[in-house]
């Protein structure tokens, strides 16, 4: 499997259109086993997101598809920088098959 954590920030005040704009994008994903977009609770203008993949050349792939292309080109000028990225390699976990 293949992980992904990020943190984002949204220009002032845009996280929750920012976040509905990621969500839009994410349905019918092969090989998307997990995708979780979360406020952070201690900066309102930031959006985690989580995302497991049973391979990296799945998510690889995603980020061709015409959805997900659109939602990127929706949410750049709600995007104000990225902070953090960490690829992980999950075992498994609630809804995941075991790594």
């Amino acid at each position: 499997m293949h992980g992904l954590i990020g943190r984002m920030r949204a220009t002032p005040g845009n996280r929750d259109a920012l976040a509905s704009i990621i969500l839009e994008g994410i349905s019918g994903m092969p090989g998307c086993l997990s995708y979780v977009v979360a406020g952070d609770a201690t900066d309102a203008d930031a959006i985690w997101v989580t995302e497991v993949w049973d391979s990296k050349d799945s998510h690889a792939a995603s980020l061709a598809m015409p959805s997900v292309r659109a939602a990127i080109e929706k949410a750049k000028p709600l995007i104000a920088g990225f902070d953090s990225q960490v690829v992980t390699e999950p075992f498994g976990g609630h809804g995941l098959p075991a790594g």
